[in-house]
């Protein structure tokens, strides 16, 4: 999920130096104020331990760390994950806490290394609470890594800055040749002797694209013997216009660098092929006009040979379609193929006959005021007709529609509804529209929630950006028919087959085991340096036993754990007692599917890692796991787990964390997917692996992860995170628009460098024409068309 803006991050209210301070008021601290008396007692404790351990007397000096530790937890006594530093804290080597062996410095810590002074009572209660919430690390304090690492970035720049600019994402469709052929500017994969650029290509006339299906082939005699038949679906109600194809280039342009986090082959991607613009939007009206039912975009772009992709459709009028009857149709006209979603009715039919499918809901998050734009409809467009009509209903699209005035009567007036649907939403998508407010929220999960560790968003539990979990739970519990259900936003784009995104994601995660499951997740997929995944697999295997940890396999336990009502036993069969440990889960349909590493948010920096509600605040934080960008599926199953932690036993967690730490609760299955992410600079692969696994054990998660809120800077460069600024670029380039990519003179960040692309270049016969990239995920999309910011 996308970041608010600054105003939703806290205010700190810690006096500004060198103003005037107000008084230390003698009553306050003597009233009956409980938090006042909280603030004393701490105060006393702490000065009469400093009295009691530093007096050379009562305890060696040596043993002050080891006491200061214990009272911080056995976590902030080994920084970073350093398995060894356990052994240096008994000799007092620890890495620069050595230092704090008397009162003096002692106190000199205590007033920050800004020599903050606690003058008022405003400031004594900073203090305390950043003791008690644990935004004051000792462990990390004098840590000569970091303070190595602080100077070096001092010097250089960020990561991301750092490196040389790819230009190899830039070459189009004349520089195109086949994968067998293609070598890639980053990252060099041929030995030290042969790492020359690659020969530049020029073709003085366009290839032609073929039409691309993910889908398996229907017609087969395979599928046919072993499958209940799937029936053709159509666009219009007339039963004329079937879903067009989706057109690709066989090949690679020449030079295009490959991922560098994730990769295509190992999810079953396709990797030797290329998307245009206009093979992947023409389809559904990009490049013709609103006379012709298109949508009136990419007309001043550079489009040679783009009639190849209406040849067999032709340009089809997009005008007074209706997606959702087009939906229902397809479903209906295919209903012996799937499971109901009714568990007694669906084991019998699991045991009978031919295979039948799961059916999966993609939800898309949607708002009162965005602004639709003719880009987003094409993508909704190619969304729906590649999952839904040309699958034969496996998949059904949905928006969910937050409706911000809590007044508005959404589910007792069908005229507001309907007012709310014009003003907001194309009448192509009005029936796929599901309403929602956080006023019905608070409905639906009423109670008191009981205390929030922290709330740094100041947010209302009910509300959307602290608990978007909440209407999509509701989703779940009114559409019973869905065993999966995506969890998608509106600012994310892919370049090639919706189906075969989602498809191959799901199968992929379904052959994975839970052997290991939770360690192999908190780690990005680096496969330069990784090798191959079986090779990951044993790496992270190694870290884990190197770290003295037992790999977590089912659901774990901790103080203030809660029991479901129908209890919890979610491990499959091939768990059990005496069974190969390594089928573990394999064949099971995972329960969460992430994009972005399940990370352990403890001590991680990430900027809402507490703020976790209905637990009791007197113990320690829950365990957590979480992965940012709400993008996901979530199983039936899993959902039902999180509706009954709300609704019952009133737990809930920030957004990205309340899904992936119900499934770690209760030993749910739960995998990252490590899809294909491209960086925009040449790193050096052992660079990648600090910045982005430079967290606890060499993972994603714990101190020194890539999601605190000072190293979130490195994912600016990638082409997947709520803060990218290379994917828009990329993506408008792709889109045939000049941008200031950031490459050349004054380069660096986005908006700036020199204009590049647009038709100008593109026509220009000795450029390499239009862009043709493989299928990759791009996130955040704010804007496309130039002209839509300057509307803004």
């Amino acid at each position: 999920m996308a970041r608010k803006a600054d105003d939703c991050l806290p205010i700190s209210t810690t006096s500004q130096r060198g103003s005037s301070p107000s008084k230390f008021r003698l009553k306050a601290l003597l009233s009956h104020c409980l938090y006042r008396r909280v603030v004393i007692w701490t105060i006393v404790v702490i000065v009469l331990l400093t009295v009691s351990l530093f007096n050379p007397q009562l305890v060696p000096s040596h043993k002050v760390l080891d006491l200061v530790h214990g009272s911080m937890g056995e976590a902030k006594s080994i920084p970073k994950g350093d398995a060894n530093q356990a052994q240096h804290t008994e000799t007092g080597e620890t890495n620069g806490q050595e230092k704090l062996q008397t009162p003096e410095d002692v106190e000199e810590y205590a007033r920050g290394s800004d020599q903050q002074q606690l003058e008022t009572p405003e400031d004594v209660e900073d203090y305390v609470g950043e003791i008690t919430e644990g935004i004051i690390d000792m462990s990390g304090y004098g840590n000569e890594e970091e303070e190595e690492a602080k100077e070096e970035e001092e010097a250089n720049g960020p990561h991301w800055l750092r490196y040389k600019h790819l230009d190899g994402f830039y070459n189009g469709l004349r520089a195109l040749v086949p994968f067998s052929d293609y070598k890639p500017e980053y990252p060099k994969t041929s030995p030290a002797s042969d790492r020359s650029e690659p020969p530049p290509v020029h073709h003085t006339k366009l290839p032609k694209p073929s039409a691309f299906s993910a889908h398996p082939d229907y017609n087969s005699d395979h599928w046919q013997k072993t499958h209940v038949r799937v029936n053709p679906c159509y666009v219009d109600a007339d039963k004329k216009i079937s879903p067009p194809d989706l057109y690709a280039y066989e090949g690679i342009p020449q030079g295009q660098p490959k991922p560098v986090i994730g990769s295509h082959a190992l999810l079953g991607l396709r990797e030797d092929v290329c998307f245009d613009r206009f093979g992947r939007y023409g389809p559904y009206g990009l490049g013709y006009d609103l006379e012709h039912g298109g949508v009136n975009e990419a007309m001043e772009t550079e489009r040679e040979g783009s009639e190849a992709v209406w040849g067999k459709s032709g340009r089809i009028n997009w005008d007074d379609i209706d997606w959702a009857s087009a939906q229902d149709k397809c479903f209906k006209s295919n209903r012996e193929r799937f499971f109901t979603g009714d568990k007694k009715q669906d084991a019998e039919l699991a045991t009978t006959g031919r295979k039948k499918v799961d059916r999966i809901a993609v939800v898309i998050r949607t708002y009162v005021g965005f602004k639709w734009t003719a880009h987003a409809v094409l993508n909704f467009r190619a969304m729906i007709s590649e999952l839904n009509l040309r699958s034969g209903g496996e998949y059904d699209v949905h928006f969910l529609l937050h409706v911000r005035d809590n007044n508005a009567p959404i589910w007792a007036d069908p005229a507001t509804v309907q007012d709310i649907l014009e003003e907001n939403v194309p009448p192509e998508f009005h029936g796929l529209c599901t309403l929602w407010s956080e006023a019905q929220m608070a409905l639906y999960y009423p109670g008191n929630f009981g205390d929030t560790f922290e709330n740094p968003s100041n947010g209302d539990i009910h509300g959307v950006y602290r608990s978007a979990h909440m209407p999509l739970q509701h989703f779940a519990v009114t559409h019973p028919q869905y065993a999966h259900f995506w969890n998608w936003e509106m600012d994310m784009r892919w370049t090639g087959s919706y189906y075969e995104l989602f498809d191959r994601l799901g199968k992929w995660a379904e052959k994975q085991s839970r052997q290991g499951m939770w360690e192999r997740a908190a780690k990005y997929y680096i496969p330069e340096l990784h090798g191959s995944w079986e090779d990951f697999t044993a790496l992270v295997e190694q870290e884990t036993r190197e770290a003295k940890k037992k790999p977590i396999l089912g659901p774990v336990t901790f103080s203030g754990k809660a029991s479901l009502e129908h209890g919890e036993d979610f491990m499959p069969p091939s768990c059990a007692t005496g069974s190969d440990m390594s089928q573990c889960g394999v064949g099971e349909a995972a329960d969460l599917i992430t994009l972005n590493p399940l990370f352990d948010a403890d001590e991680s920096g990430w900027v809402f890692a507490g703020d976790v509600t209905g637990y009791d605040t007197f113990i320690s934080k829950p365990p957590r796991r979480c992965a940012i960008v709400t993008a996901s599926r979530l199983s039936r199953r899993l959902l039902t787990v999180m509706h009954e932690e709300t609704w019952r036993l009133h737990h809930s967690m920030f957004s990205e964390m309340f899904p992936p730490s119900m499934a770690f609760h209760r030993g749910l299955k739960a995998v990252y997917a490590p899809h294909p992410v491209f960086l925009d600079r040449a790193w050096p692969q052992e660079e990648i692996e600090k910045a982005f696994n430079g967290g606890r054990h060499h993972s994603s998660g714990g101190h020194g992860s890539p999601f605190d809120l000072t190293n979130e800077h490195n994912h600016k460069g990638t082409t997947w995170y709520y803060n990218s600024e290379f994917a828009g670029l990329l993506w408008r380039r792709w889109l045939g628009y000049a941008q200031l990519d950031g490459r050349g003179k004054d380069g660096g960040h986005a908006n700036g460098g020199s204009l590049r692309g647009g038709p100008e270049e593109e026509e220009d016969p000795n450029s390499t024409g239009r862009l043709c990239l493989r299928s990759m995920l791009v996130h955040p999309i704010k804007w496309e068309n130039p002209a839509e910011q300057e509307d803004d």
